[in-house]
Formats: structure tokens, C-alpha cells, sequence
């Protein structure tokens, strides 16, 4: 099964190999027909600590890394 790629911007690097990444999302509003924005965080292992808050990063699924941390930071 493919992982899921998603890419969003670093809004926090204080973890220890982690950043909390924020991804937005659009979509039209089923009964309105007006575009919406969404946004979701998401916990984001980060191996060697290089992205710091404001970086674009993309992110994919992994297996779980603690509590949190469902996602990893990685580099095409």
C-alpha cells in the first residue's frame, strides 16, 4: 500500500527530532459552494534536527515512533 505524502510548513522545532508540521487544505463547502480552509498539525519525526520553524517540508506515514509521531520528515 503507498504511504501518504502530505506537505505543510514547520510551526514548531522544540521536540527532540521532532517538528510539528501544519498542513492546509481546501475544498468546496458541499451546500454553500464557497472554498474552505483547513488546517491540521501533525507530528513529524526529524532524524537529524535540520528543519527549523518557517521551513516547507514534505512528510510521509510510518510506522508509529511514540505517542504522537505517526509521520517522518524526508527528502526526494
Amino acid at each position: 500500500m503507498p504511504k501518504r505524502i502530505l506537505q505543510g510548513t514547520v510551526v514548531s522545532d522544540k521536540g527532540a527530532k521532532t517538528v510539528v508540521v501544519r498542513i492546509e487544505r481546501s475544498f468546496m463547502h458541499p451546500l454553500f459552494k464557497k472554498i474552505i480552509r483547513r488546517t491540521k498539525k501533525y507530528h513529524a519525526h526529524d532524524e537529524n534536527n535540520v528543519h527549523k520553524v518557517g521551513d516547507i517540508v514534505r512528510i510521509r506515514e510510518c510506522p508509529p515512533k511514540s505517542k504522537l509521531k505517526r509521520w517522518e520528515v524526508f527528502a526526494e
